[in-house]
């Protein structure tokens, strides 16, 4: 396994190559000696590879890359501008993301390692051309071990912006022979995932008449309610952005609910597809539905804590990593060359079986479906990692 290992990068001006910070005084030293075990402890929690800390005055970036394993592959990961409240939320962040694409990509059967990047900022304020290509010249100078693709807050454009310092980025424009926005390769996942959950919960994999929840119209969100639609499901939408929200309403003909009421709708399916970290305590407690599916990162808040409880109260749980992989395999063919979208979308189509086997596995052992999902990607980067050390 490789080492782990930290770094702590700064810029001070554009004929500086990644200097370390220099630390003038003894109580400095004493904070960033704290700081270092401190990031060096949350980094061992899951055996995070390495960890590079970028910041660049001109610009005014300062993002955080994670690379969490990449046995089988180099990591491949999107890049999250998010305006986080503390620098530490961001850390957090990026290392539950990071790791998350490392199961991802397992459970898939691509062969790619897990890596992610945040930048820290309002995207709609500090996102332009100088600061996208400065991230990429970071993400260069780790030779290949992070491939950065998009996120939330990011998009082709950006990657365009990054592509110019750098090869390793996925997700750029179709017009550059890219694989442009991933989004309705990632929704369509989602939705096998759905009709997994539909089948196991049901005995049907139809979603017709079904009540959903969906809780985000980003991209993902708005794709993967044009799915249901079709189908004949009954959509219930929220988004914290209500322009966005009225023009997916009024597009699709789905109805709009309060987003403080969400969690308490009498419903079938709940579909996370905002942010992650919402199925708590609080909120679990106020679910009535009996399946929850959705394409948001990171759902548990507590995997274990909040995993289990979902498998006490009967509702069954589609993991997140599995379901929503379908936008790294589309990057994932991109970086393989000759992209081609029917290629995405035929291993896309394996989603289902892999979340029905889930759902076996989870229901034979009696096990959580999220403790079920983690053991079948850690068995094959246990097994491959074998066969790699073997030569």
């Amino acid at each position: 396994m490789p080492a782990h290992k930290l770094y702590f990068n700064s810029i001070h001006d554009h004929s500086t190559q990644n200097t370390l910070v220099m630390i003038e005084t003894a109580k400095a030293q004493k904070t960033a000696m704290k700081e270092d075990s401190s990031v060096r402890s949350q980094m061992m929690q899951f055996n995070h590879e390495e960890v590079l800390f970028c910041n660049d005055n001109e610009t005014g970036l300062k993002a955080i890359i994670a690379i969490h394993n990449t046995v089988l592959g180099p990591g491949l990961g999107g890049c999250r501008i998010w305006k986080y409240e503390q620098e530490q939320d961001a850390l957090n962040d990026v290392l539950r993301l990071s790791r998350g694409m490392t199961y991802k990509a397992s459970v898939a059967g691509l062969n790619l390692g897990g890596a992610k990047a945040v930048i820290i900022g309002d995207s709609r304020q500090i996102k332009n051309e100088a600061l996208m290509r400065r991230f990429g010249r970071f993400v260069d100078d780790l030779g290949g071990k992070y491939i950065t693709a998009e996120d939330v807050g990011s998009n082709s454009r950006d990657m365009e912006y990054i592509h110019m310092e750098t090869r390793h980025v996925t997700g750029i424009p179709a017009s550059m022979g890219g694989s442009g926005d991933p989004s309705p390769v990632t929704a369509y996942g989602v939705w096998l995932g759905m009709k997994a959950a539909a089948k196991e919960r049901w005995g049907n994999d139809s979603l017709n008449g079904k009540k959903v929840t969906v809780q985000g119209t980003g991209n993902v969100g708005e794709n993967l309610i044009k799915h249901l639609v079709d189908e004949g499901a009954k959509v219930y939408i929220t988004d914290i952005n209500k322009d966005k929200l009225k023009e997916v309403a009024d597009k699709l003909k789905v109805e709009v609910v309060d987003s403080e009421k969400i969690f308490d709708l009498d419903v079938d399916i709940y579909a996370p597809c905002a942010l992650g970290a919402t199925l708590n305590t609080e909120n679990i407690n106020r679910l009535k539905c009996s399946v929850i599916a959705g394409a948001a990162n990171n759902q548990l808040a507590d995997e274990k804590v909040h995993g289990e409880m979902l498998m006490k109260k009967g509702i069954l749980y589609a993991p997140d990593f599995v379901i929503n992989a379908g936008g790294l395999i589309n990057v994932y063919s991109e970086f393989l060359g000759n992209y081609s979208r029917e290629r995405a979308i035929t291993q896309a189509d394996k989603i289902f079986n892999i979340t029905a086997e889930i759902f076996h596995v989870s229901a034979k052992e009696n096990i959580p479906t999220y403790l079920a999902a983690n053991r079948l990607a850690e068995a094959r980067i246990e097994t491959i990692g074998k066969v790699k050390l073997n030569h």
